[in-house]
């Protein structure tokens, strides 16, 4: 179901120029760790829903998995066993530390998802929209 919705792409865009500038210019313990975390479900669900039909909640399950497995893949040290370790691109899109708190942040990320789309763009989380 191929589609382009401006608005959902907007907010890509604009979650993607905070993403790079925590990455750039935040070295703390909480925003860049976390924040970072939270968000990047989020844009990952708008760039998804700029180019397709899907519903919220199957959008929100798919982002969910994806993120789960990226990080699984952290724990299984996957950019050392690929010999990516020089690759700056590599650490900084796979990453290269397991933590259980991200899965944490990737789960508040999406459930700020669903209580937007559902509460604030009055939207049925189980429907094509």
């Amino acid at each position: 179901m191929p589609t382009f919705n401006k608005n959902y792409f907007a907010v890509a865009i604009l979650l993607f120029v905070i993403e790079v500038v925590i990455a750039v210019f935040v070295h703390d313990n909480f925003v860049r760790p976390n924040l970072g975390d939270v968000l990047v479900v989020i844009l990952i669900y708008c760039f998804i829903k700029s180019f397709l039909k899907f519903p919220v909640l199957q959008t929100v399950l798919f982002v969910l998995a994806f993120s789960f497995t990226i990080e699984f893949l952290q724990y299984l040290n996957i950019v050392k066993t690929l010999n990516l370790e020089n690759s700056k691109i590599a650490r900084t899109v796979i990453g290269t530390s397991f933590s259980w708190i991200d899965l944490l942040t990737y789960l508040i990320g999406l459930i700020i998802v669903i209580i937007v789309e559902k509460y604030v763009l009055k939207k049925d989380i189980k429907t094509i929209r």
